[in-house]
């Protein structure tokens, strides 16, 4: 399941972002690759461990904690610290599944990739290709979104991003571990939370059937999630 966060920042946020990681110093991609990455990626990161990075980081995460939407799709149990890339004329990423756990250099923290995490940094007329391109069930989905929206997927998704022809793609990019870690479970856990927000907003969430749906989330989430 693709699922897009829109406006998770606004335009004076990408700004703000993108003046802190544009003045920075940019390295070779392949620094946080596993070896399958490594044979068809092509663009330039920043350091893990720089200054800009933990700025930008930090931006994004304050972010996410205010998304009622990200919460609901992810069930977010942790967060790698985001990272970003920039990918110039002739650059991609050939496909590719994303490593089963992400370790943070020099530290021993890590995390089980439940869901992966595209955030767009750039406006897509400034630059022609780029798509993220996901294969889910029913086929090829291609993902090209506006500065500051946020695509989740599996992480265990076959995926590439298209050679840039024109212009500069910058984004972020990141992975989750859920509370849930089937994803076919997170999945009817957030169609039946988007279906209570959705008849609670017509009835209220005083509803008596509203508060007893509610109840079987709760008891579901109880009986899922790993904490």
């Amino acid at each position: 399941m693709l699922t897009v966060i829109p406006d998770l920042l606004d335009a004076a946020q990408v700004a703000a972002l993108r003046a802190t990681i544009d003045a920075a110093d940019w390295i070779d991609g392949n620094a946080t690759s596993g070896h399958q990455s490594a044979l068809a990626k092509q663009n330039a990161q920043l350091p893990e461990d720089s200054e800009a990075a933990r700025k930008g980081g930090a931006i994004v995460l304050d972010a996410l904690a205010a998304s009622p939407l990200f919460v609901a799709a992810a069930l977010p149990l942790k967060v790698f610290p985001p990272l970003f890339n920039r990918y110039a004329t002739g650059d991609g990423f050939g496909a590719h599944v994303d490593s089963a756990i992400r370790i943070r250099r020099g530290s021993d923290y890590r995390i089980r990739s439940d869901l992966s995490a595209t955030l767009f940094l750039a406006d897509p007329d400034s630059y022609d290709g780029g798509e993220l391109v996901v294969q889910t069930q029913f086929g090829e989905q291609s993902v090209k979104l506006p500065a500051g929206q946020m695509v989740l997927y599996p992480a265990s998704s076959l995926h590439h991003v298209a050679p840039v022809t024109r212009g500069v793609r910058v984004a972020s990019f990141f992975w989750i571990q859920s509370m849930v870690r089937d994803s076919d479970a997170r999945a009817m856990l957030f169609e039946l939370d988007t279906a209570i927000q959705s008849v609670g907003a017509r009835l209220g969430q005083g509803d008596a059937e509203i508060v007893r749906l509610t109840g079987v989330y709760h008891n579901l989430l109880r009986r899922w999630a790993e904490v």
